[in-house]
């Protein structure tokens, strides 16, 4: 089967979980998929961070002369042209790994979408008027147009189908898939780097936006005095985020580590002893999954998809907002040893897998109806010259 991705919405660097996700999945196409060919449609301005795809024998970049940045400009080109090329390449089916699907025209070319989730809806106020109305038409058009569509966790197929009920017959769940690392550092390095000892502070991976929480967890730390936190991930919030931390008087106990490469963030992980993870909203949400790869205990909250993609497995508060069940929960995770869980169905040679089954079921399904067509066409021929 040949098979067109849609990359052209990837902005590098900027898109976050969502492009670390189809990074990995490309990744895993390249290494065990050795049945399909892949056309890879790119932007030219990001062309050159998928170069590498251009080196797997089955792979071939497509570079389109739009740039990813020019959202709007890229969006109506999508539309357009999408599509169309897609035939004129000869694509059996267009993976399209995000919500906005593009304008198809019945040239035959089956699609398979995926959402992440329903932020705009549980937190409107992120979103601009505007950009509401358009993520409410684009989640309407892909739910209709597309052959089958993805989401990351039930959770977000509940949410799916509230808002879209005749959606549920063409959905399937298929996780992230969770590459896990060895550092290959030494606990040194980040004691050079950050002034921290291995085993005696607790890592936190979070922005500043209200549904992370992680206000939360700051006053968490101004009771708990012996406690010393290192956040990755504020980026350019973290001006905010130190008034915050003078206004709590506990600045000389709270790391800031600004993004990370994938090493240093993954030596956090090993040389932590506790990580928490207090946001109350996610699609999928992979840094516990990370953190209890490596063995280390999770204190979370339980909201939206987080125990179901965790599997029971880490501490859960009740309440995301109580201070003092926070700190009862990190007390009751400071006793316990810690536990390797490796969370098979995680890997990216099972979530690759599902994907593959995925898109042969689609290219069996457009078979079978083609056949249908051709024989009703027929019978129908024979019907008139009879």
């Amino acid at each position: 089967m040949r098979i067109g991705i849609d990359l052209l919405w990837v902005r590098t660097g900027i898109c976050g979980g969502t492009e670390s996700y189809i990074r990995s999945l490309l990744d895993g196409f390249a290494r065990y998929d050795r049945k399909n060919e892949y056309l890879l449609f790119v932007a030219e301005d990001q062309a050159d961070s998928f170069g590498k795809y251009a080196q797997v024998q089955r792979m071939h970049l497509k570079v389109w002369r739009v740039k990813s940045v020019n959202r709007w400009i890229r969006l109506f080109w999508e539309n357009l042209y999408l599509d169309r090329a897609a035939v004129r390449n000869q694509v059996d089916l267009l993976f399209v790994p995000v919500y906005s699907k593009p304008a198809s025209y019945g040239n035959g070319v089956s699609y398979v979408s995926v959402i992440h989730d329903f932020q705009a809806l549980h937190y409107p106020a992120y979103f601009s008027a505007g950009k509401r109305w358009f993520f409410r038409v684009s989640w309407k058009r892909t739910v209709q147009t597309s052959d089958r569509m993805v989401v990351i966790s039930d959770a977000v197929k509940r949410d799916l189908i509230r808002q879209f009920p005749d959606a549920e017959k063409k959905t399937v769940t298929i996780y992230n898939p969770v590459v896990t690392n060895d550092s290959g550092l030494s606990a040194d390095t980040i004691e050079r780097k950050y002034g921290i000892t291995s085993m005696q502070y607790v890592y936190c991976v979070s922005s500043m936006l209200p549904h992370k929480n992680l206000d939360t967890i700051l006053r968490v730390v101004r009771d708990m005095r012996q406690m010393r936190l290192v956040i990755s991930g504020v980026g350019d919030q973290e001006k905010a985020l130190r008034q915050k931390l003078e206004r709590y008087q506990i600045t000389e106990r709270v790391i800031l580590t600004g993004f990370v490469s994938d090493q240093i963030r993954d030596c956090l992980y090993e040389n932590c002893r506790l990580f928490l993870f207090p946001s109350v909203f996610e699609g999928f949400g992979m840094p516990p999954i990370e953190a209890m790869r490596r063995g280390k205990r999770v204190v979370m909250t339980r909201c939206a998809c987080l125990k179901e993609v965790t599997q029971g497995q880490a501490v859960y508060v009740k309440d995301p907002y109580s201070v003092s069940e926070w700190k009862e929960k990190i007390q009751y995770a400071m006793t316990l040893p810690e536990k390797r869980i490796s969370f098979p169905e995680y890997e990216l040679y099972e979530i690759t897998g599902e994907y593959q089954k995925l898109f042969q079921e689609v290219q069996n399904s457009q078979i079978k109806e083609s056949n249908t067509k051709r024989k009703r066409s027929r019978r129908k021929r024979k019907e008139t010259k009879d």
